[in-house]
């Protein structure tokens, strides 16, 4: 309803005499959730959605509104991110409303509702910014406070409600949602689907997708399952469809009896999305993943394997931890993340009894150490104003930093008492909303330890101790003293207490005394006395959290003699100190890439293996020198192939062939790698699909030869998949070797509608700034950063972080360094959170050119 000066005058009237003044600044704050989630109660949505199946046409929708209210001083508030022309009618308990629309809000006066019950009925168009359209299917993904580009909502989490839906669709489509399937029925050329109502969800959680999706159904104790995908690959669907379902019912298992809840929801479907944009969503009833995280090729790795695994136990651990009990407030958005993660890994290791897992969980490390040791870095719990910023909170410090948090508390409590107050958590909050204060309570209750002061430094503040060692010995040899000293890096006094384990290395036997490191220093009496060690590592058996700072004697030893070292862990927790240590500016770049060329010569560890390549090929684009690379690539393509050649597994045979794929640069290495693309070469024992050849040639293109553009336009006939065709079809300019295209190219990026797929601009937008365009691409860096506070506003959680980390990942030149801090000493009002994630996407750049120029 547009609202004429009239109008505007009589509003002014009746809102500003009797009604208290409610913040409608643009999003949600804090003060209006707080106001919201006190006066309304009971709150239930009746949604009736018209989808056409031409992109371009609108959705319309008819939507009720029922919740009781308890105060009628203070004017009702609706989210809706959409122009006013978007809203057709509103009518409040029957009677047509006037209403005003400011700053994404609906704002009706308090005195057309009554105390009590109430309903808001709307008709209006739908908001297209969270749909995610495409020609043959659309899906919904609302989180965090994107459900109000959509509808009209209260768009706060901890106002929760129960669902209806009912969805008018394209007759050749099929449609899921939250609720239980009720009745799908034909009307002329139309399917209409009728979903039941919800358990009580978060605006967050609503979820739908409908399209031209494929349905598998499966039974698995007694619980009926349903997978919606779009895979034309029906060998794949065939390969993977049977552990899909099992690692889904396997981990539903575990959490009814860890929690003692059985699972709180009506159903569990799941629908796999190409190119969704992040691994998965956990919307109850109806949980979202990227179909490629799921469906496995024939090559996979076992990290892949392990990956799918872990995916699928975290997100179904959410229908717990998140769904079924919600933070409060997305400063604690972390919570739902930690407990997914920390109970999804407990629930993968006993379905891969042949791997190490805590080799696995620390991998963990490198994600959080990524943030900590860098200029950005935050606090777990952070501080949140408004809904608006709450995408900026997403990161590896949530999903790496909080799960070895997580490890630490179970640790100092025990694992007894740790579940017994988790149980006591999910039983107390059931259908509710929670704060991780709320849980630190009932642990202290629990325990004897002061948790409160442990989570005010793990938690409420960011950053790492340093941690050093002190050692002397006495004339003979003999260790006189040991000393371990933690020191804050900014200078604060702040003590992170730990338990450690100080690992004293010999040629025979290997020495491990626990720690306790409460103070600033603490002094390892039961050293004393012992012989001199090879080597020193006080996290060693990688549950320690910090910079440990390698002595002379530990850093030599290490570089020389590490693959000989017996223990997989051991040898992980090595080569984790030393790329600290790398970076840092102790040990070069080429020392860890001869140790590990190697060190792959004895490495039996998968885990460990998949690691050592990680690092050669970030060591190899991004702290080489051009003519370094070029000194050192003919021994690793000749290292790499070799192993390639004798590997015994398709898991690692796989490993070796995506490194060697993307480190290969000599002219025998890519005519090599065009032999293989072009089918006319192959490898014993790899069987490559459709995605194995697109990246195969992108890389080649990356090389920039003459026949780049037929490579291209090759491998775009050649995909038989319409999804990952027009994927591929999106990025090919980002690739080519016209400079003026992959300008225009970036230009067309400044437009919100060019990067609504978001996987796809993201892949596009790391070939533009590959380390083999980095000059060229040099030019894109300033813009890019001027464009990301919009990108905030516009894109998905995780989309800002990954954008200008794609941006800046391939560049180390001065210059490059140098446009990143012009801009930010330009801009000192700039956005605190985006900063951060400048500053943790940049630090590998201002690493490198230090290493690289100094």
């Amino acid at each position: 309803m547009k609202q004429n000066f009239l109008f505007g005058f009589i509003w002014l009237i009746l809102c500003g005499c009797d009604n208290e003044l409610v913040d409608t600044s643009p999003g949600v704050s804090w003060e209006l959730a707080q106001h919201r989630s006190k006066t309304i109660s009971k709150l239930k949505y009746d949604i009736i959605l018209n989808i056409p199946g031409i992109v371009d046409n609108p959705i319309l929708g008819l939507e009720t509104i029922r919740f009781n209210l308890s105060n009628k001083s203070q004017n009702v508030v609706l989210d809706f991110r959409q122009p006013e022309e978007y809203i057709h009618t509103v009518k409040i308990n029957g009677r047509s409303s006037n209403y005003l629309v400011e700053n994404q809000h609906i704002i009706i006066d308090g005195s057309f509702f009554n105390l009590g019950k109430n309903q808001i009925d709307i008709e209006f168009r739908v908001g297209d910014m969270s749909l995610n359209r495409n020609d043959e299917f659309l899906y919904t993904l609302f989180v965090p406070d994107r459900a109000a580009t959509a509808i009209p909502c209260f768009d706060q989490p901890n106002l929760k409600g129960r669902y209806t839906l009912t969805l008018y669709i394209p007759k050749e489509w099929t449609a899921v949602a939250n609720g239980p399937l009720l009745d799908e029925v034909e009307k002329e050329d139309q399917r209409v689907f009728y979903f039941g109502e919800t358990q009580p969800i978060s605006t967050y959680l609503l979820a739908f997708a409908v399209g031209k999706f494929q349905k598998l159904t499966a039974e698995r104790n007694d619980r009926k399952m349903v997978m919606y995908h779009r895979e034309t690959d029906k060998e794949k669907v065939s390969r993977n469809s049977e552990a899909i379902f099992n690692l889904h019912s396997s981990a539903i298992t575990w959490l009814e009896e860890y929690t003692g809840i059985d699972y709180p929801f009506q159903k569990f479907d799941f629908v796999l999305i190409p190119a969704f944009q992040y691994g998965g969503m956990e919307h109850p009833g109806t949980v979202f993943y990227k179909d490629a995280s799921l469906f496995l090729d024939e090559s996979a790795t076992k990290s892949q394997h392990l990956g799918r695994a872990g995916l699928i136990a975290h997100e179904t651990a959410h229908m717990w931890f998140g769904d079924l009990v919600t933070m409060n407030w997305f400063d604690d958005v972390w919570t739902k993340e930690v407990f997914a993660n920390f109970m999804g890994g407990k629930i993968v290791n006993p379905s891969f009894p042949e791997i190490n897992h805590d080799l696995r969980f620390l991998s963990h490390y490198s994600s959080a150490y990524s943030v900590d040791r860098s200029l950005g870095a935050n606090q777990i719990r952070q501080p949140l104003e408004n809904l608006n910023m709450a995408g900026t909170l997403y990161g590896a410090i949530i999903y790496s930093k909080a799960p070895v948090v997580m490890k630490h508390l179970e640790l100092l409590v025990g694992e007894k008492i740790f579940r017994e107050g988790m149980q006591k958590y999910l039983k107390q909050f059931s259908y509710r909303n929670a704060t991780w204060l709320d849980l630190i309570q009932i642990l202290d209750e629990l325990s004897k330890e002061d948790l409160g002061s442990w989570s005010k430094i793990w938690v409420e503040e960011p950053d790492r101790p340093i941690i050093d060692i002190d050692v002397n010995f006495t004339p003979n040899g003999t260790i006189r003293r040991l000393k371990l000293k933690q020191t804050d890096p900014k200078k604060e006094n702040r003590i992170w207490k730990q338990h450690l384990n100080v690992h004293l290395g010999y040629a025979d036997a290997d020495i491990v005394i626990p720690v306790y490191l409460k103070n600033k220093s603490v002094i390892v009496t039961e050293a004393k006395g012992l012989r001199r060690p090879n080597y020193i590592l006080p996290n060693g058996r990688g549950i320690g959290y910090g910079y440990f700072r390698m002595d002379k004697t530990t850093r030599e030893y290490l570089l020389a003699h590490l693959p000989e070292l017996t223990d997989p862990m051991k040898r992980g927790i090595a080569w984790l100190n030393l790329w600290e240590d790398m970076l840092y500016g102790f040990s070069s770049p080429n020392d860890l890439i001869q140790l590990a060329i190697r060190a792959l010569e004895t490495e039996t560890d998968i885990l460990n293996i998949q690691r050592i390549l990680e690092r050669l090929n970030d060591i190899f684009w991004h702290y080489l020198l051009d003519s370094q690379r070029q000194e050192i690539v003919l021994k690793l393509e000749t290292a790499l192939k070799t192993h390639l050649d004798s590997a015994e597994t398709v898991s690692l045979k796989s490993s070796f062939f995506h490194a060697l794929r993307s480190v290969t640069l000599t002219d025998g290495g890519i005519s090599w790698l065009k032999n293989v693309w072009m089918k006319s070469d192959s490898i014993t024992g790899l069987k490559f699909s459709e995605r194995d050849y697109m990246y195969m040639a992108t890389e080649l293109a990356l090389r920039g030869k003459s026949e780049t553009a037929d490579i291209l336009n090759t491998q775009l006939e050649r995909i038989e998949n319409p999804d990952r065709k027009a994927r591929f079809k999106f990025v090919m300019p980002a690739l080519s070797n016209d400079e003026l295209i992959r300008d225009t190219f970036f230009e067309n990026l400044k437009k919100e509608q060019n990067r609504a797929r978001e996987p796809w601009v993201q892949q596009a937008v790391g070939y533009l700034h590959h380390p083999l365009r980095a000059r060229s691409a040099q030019k894109y860096i300033r813009p890019s950063l001027e464009i990301l506070e919009e990108i905030q506003k516009t894109g998905d959680i995780f989309f800002p972080s990954r954008f200008i980390n794609a941006t800046l990942a391939g560049h180390h030149s001065l210059s490059s360094v140098e446009i990143v801090n012009r801009f930010l000493e330009e801009h000192p009002d700039y956005s605190p959170k985006l900063k951060l994630k400048i500053f943790q996407a940049s630090d590998r750049m201002f690493r490198a050119s230090k290493i690289l120029h100094q």
